[in-house]
């Protein structure tokens, strides 16, 4: 177990994880708080913890990345350590190179949700989302554990069943909504296009206008039939696997967005891209304002040679407007100099795509009479303020081809 994620796994924990029965601890309390170790957790809940920290069952790849500040030095994953671990285990680990910290913040926490204290679940219809409390910097290290969200600020354990365990269980059906994502994964008020409003794009643009009734689990922590301690006499339940598929998942992006080709009028260059997302309860891409999707169109003539190409850009823009140039100036002053220029320096750019939208672009090439073939690619690129050319951390979504034929009056 040397190479787990979270420092500090005893090696009574790691019999435990190969399958020695833990002992159960009556009265087990949390000194520690949300601090303390997933490891703990996983000498009991071991399929659990796998997941959460190995990643085991999913399709999570951890491409490496770069620093737009340094470029092409290149950040990899630590060494030793399992390239298919969930978001969560990786977010504010000591190991892990956030380049955001080192590039844009000079060092300095990123924020309380990679840190928080126990919280109390919010209201689903909150008009503005605060960050939760954060742990005091002595014990940011551990990062994101199983008890960030599963400790209630009494010090019980939060679990969407009834059960006999060592530790005080409460139950939260809450914890099986959406509104358990929601102080992490939005910030402020909604702000249309903004990066971190992934909750508040679900809730207003997803389940008030009745597109579905979905909750964030449901896609990306589907539910397996299986004991929640393995070691204990419980039944076999429905049980969320600790995954979190997504912008890391090729099955997640895949489904995200669908796309089709048209050519509104016969015989003419004209080109339409529909881009239609019913496949996510939430805009896309979201979260960061880093990540990104190109359209990439490429026309080739009969014999394959490329002849024309185009290419969209969309985002989450950095803050409550959109990206762009002419605030360049004005970032300097800013305390966040850094993150907002680097969004502004690359100036305007397309919309992220609503939940039920579809989006319709136009482009008429400058093509002679002839037979054509258009194809056209979207590609996710986790960290749009690298280099162009550089695609280690982009993945391919999906595409669509089109004959086209051309013919002047």
């Amino acid at each position: 177990m040397k190479n787990a994620i979270v420092a500090g796994c005893t090696w009574a924990i790691a019999i435990a994880l190969m399958g020695t029965a833990p002992a159960a601890a009556a009265g087990m309390d949390f000194p520690q708080g949300t601090a303390t170790p997933s490891e703990t957790c996983g000498a009991c809940h071991k399929a659990i913890y796998r997941e959460f920290a190995f990643g085991f069952g999913s399709d999570l790849r951890y491409q490496p990345t770069t620093i737009p500040q340094k470029e092409g030095e290149v950040i990899p994953m630590p060494a030793g350590v399992s390239a298919t671990a969930t978001a969560h285990a990786f977010a504010g680990a000591e190991k892990y190179p956030v380049h955001a910290r080192e590039a844009e913040e000079e060092g300095r926490s990123c924020n309380a949700c990679h840190y928080p204290e126990p919280f109390a679940i919010p209201d689903i219809n909150v008009v503005e989302m605060t960050k939760p409390k954060a742990r005091g910097k002595d014990k940011e290290a551990v990062g994101i554990t199983c008890a960030s969200c599963h400790l209630t600020p009494e010090g019980k354990i939060r679990s969407a069943h009834a059960v006999s365990a060592p530790h005080t269980t409460v139950v939260d059906l809450n914890i099986q909504t959406s509104a358990m994502c929601a102080y992490c994964h939005s910030m402020g008020k909604r702000v249309v296009g903004k990066q971190t409003q992934t909750f508040l794009e679900w809730r207003d643009d997803f389940l008030r206008p009745g597109l579905g009734r979905r909750q964030c689990q449901d896609c990306h922590m589907p539910r397996t039939m299986r004991k929640v301690a393995e070691d204990y006499n419980n039944p076999e339940r429905p049980v969320a696997r600790h995954l979190w598929t997504g912008g890391r998942s090729q099955q997640r992006l895949a489904s995200a967005l669908s796309m089709a080709i048209s050519q509104p009028n016969e015989g003419k260059a004209d080109l339409a891209f529909h881009l239609i997302n019913i496949g996510a309860g939430h805009s896309v891409p979201t979260g960061s304002n880093r990540r990104a999707i190109y359209l990439d169109v490429v026309i080739s003539d009969q014999m394959g040679k490329p002849v024309a190409n185009k290419e969209w850009m969309f985002a989450p823009f950095y803050g409550p407007r959109p990206d762009d140039k002419k605030f360049l100036e004005e970032d300097k002053k800013r305390p966040d100099a850094v993150a907002a220029s680097q969004a502004d320096a690359q100036g305007p750019h397309e919309e992220i795509i609503r939940a039920g939208e579809e989006r319709i672009l136009s482009w008429t090439p400058a093509l002679p009479s002839g037979s054509y073939t258009v194809k056209a690619r979207l590609i996710y690129d986790l960290n749009r303020y690298n280099s162009r050319s550089f695609t280690d951390d982009q993945t391919d979504m999906n595409g669509a081809t089109l004959a086209l034929k051309i013919k002047k009056s």
